[in-house]
C-alpha cells in the first residue's frame, strides 16, 4: 500500500538567480533521511503523489518545481518568459542551492523519466552530496534517445508519425531529425494559434507513444490543465531540441563519477519511448547500479512497478 502523507509542513520560494524563483515543499519526518524528488517533463512540475513511495516516519521528503513550471516563477506558459537561463546546468545549480538552503548534507535523489537525466547529471556534478539514487523509466536525453522518441518509435505508429511531422510547416525549412527543435520554434511563434496547435500536435504524439502500455493512461499528457501543457511542451521541446544541453552520451561517459553511490534503476519492459536498452546500458556503465525490469509496465508504470519502487525506498530508508 502507498504511504500517506499530511500536507507539507514546510514550503517556500527560493531565489535561484536570473529572476527565477523555485517552489519547494517538505513532507514526512523533519528529522528523517533526506530525499529529493526530481520531477519529469521537462516541465511537468512536482506531483504530490511522488511522496507515496517514502515512509513518512523515516524520510524527510523534499519536492520542488524546476524553473518555469509548477509554482515556480516566471512560468514558461507565458511566451514572454525567457528560457535563456533554463538549461540543465542551471537546474543542477538550483538543486545545490536548495540543498544548502534546507541545510541538507547528503540526500537520496529520486527521479523519473526526464527527472532521471537531471538526477544523474546532478549526482555526477556533486557525488559527495548524494547518498543513493533511485531512477524510474531511465533516460539520459542524448541526441540518439531524442531522435528515437520523436521519430524512430514511429515505426510502430507510422500514421501518427506522419501527422506529428506534418505539424511542422514547410516555412520552417528542413528540420531533419531534430523535430523537437522545430516544435520549440513553433512554441516561440508570436501567433497564439500556432502555439496552441503545436501543443495539441505534440501531446497527441506523446499520448500515442504510450498508447500500447498495458497499464498506461491513454491521455497522460493531453489531459493536463492547459496552462501546465503550455509550459510543459515549451520546456520539453526546448530541452529535447538541445539534447538536454549536455555533451553526446555525457551521462554514460561520466557514469564512473557515480562509483560508490548505491542505485536502483526501475524500468518497464513495455516502455517504447525509452526502451529498456537505455536502462541496460546505464546499469552496465554505473558501477553500483541494480537494474529491475518490471514486466507488466511501460513508461507510466503499473501497480507492480510502484510496489517494487516502494520496496527499494524501504530498503534505503535506514541505510
Amino acid at each position: 500500500m502507498p504511504y500517506t502523507h499530511a500536507s507539507p509542513h514546510n514550503e517556500g520560494m527560493l531565489d535561484v538567480g536570473q529572476g527565477n524563483r523555485i517552489h519547494w515543499s517538505e513532507v514526512g519526518n523533519p528529522q528523517g533521511k533526506p530525499a529529493l524528488v526530481v520531477h519529469g517533463g521537462p516541465g511537468s512540475g512536482a506531483n504530490p503523489r511522488s511522496a507515496e513511495f517514502f515512509d513518512p516516519a523515516r524520510y524527510r521528503v523534499i519536492s520542488y518545481d524546476q524553473r518555469g513550471c509548477g509554482r515556480s516563477t516566471p512560468h514558461a506558459s507565458d511566451p514572454a518568459t525567457d528560457l535563456a537561463h533554463n538549461t540543465t546546468h542551471h537546474l543542477i545549480a538550483d538543486m545545490e542551492l536548495l540543498r544548502e538552503h534546507l541545510g541538507v548534507d547528503r540526500w537520496l535523489v529520486s527521479g523519473g523519466s526526464w527527472g532521471s537525466t537531471l538526477a544523474l547529471a546532478y549526482a555526477q556534478a556533486h557525488p559527495a552530496r548524494v547518498s543513493e539514487i533511485v531512477l524510474s523509466g531511465a533516460t539520459t536525453t542524448c541526441r540518439r534517445e531524442v531522435e528515437w522518441i520523436t521519430g524512430g518509435v514511429g515505426r510502430f505508429f507510422p500514421e501518427a508519425l506522419e501527422r506529428f511531422r506534418a505539424g511542422v510547416p514547410e516555412s520552417l525549412g528542413d528540420h531533419g531529425d531534430n523535430i523537437a527543435g522545430a516544435y520549440a520554434r513553433l512554441m516561440n511563434d508570436p501567433d497564439p494559434a500556432v502555439r496552441e496547435k503545436a501543443i495539441d500536435d505534440w501531446t497527441a504524439w506523446e499520448d500515442t507513444v504510450i498508447s500500447l502500455e498495458p497499464n498506461g493512461d491513454p491521455a497522460a499528457y493531453s489531459a493536463r490543465p492547459r496552462d501546465d501543457l503550455r509550459a510543459m511542451v515549451r520546456l520539453v521541446t526546448h530541452y529535447w531540441g538541445a539534447a538536454a544541453f549536455l555533451g553526446e552520451d555525457q551521462i554514460l561517459r561520466e557514469a564512473h563519477r557515480l562509483a560508490g553511490i548505491p542505485g536502483v534503476i526501475l524500468h518497464g519492459r513495455h516502455d517504447l519511448g525509452g526502451p529498456v536498452e537505455v536502462a541496460w546500458n546505464l546499469a552496465r556503465a554505473w558501477p553500483d547500479a541494480e537494474l529491475i525490469v518490471v514486466e507488466d509496465s511501460g513508461h507510466t508504470g503499473s501497480d507492480e512497478f510502484h510496489r517494487r519502487k516502494q520496496e527499494v525506498m524501504d530498503r534505503f530508508a535506514d541505510r
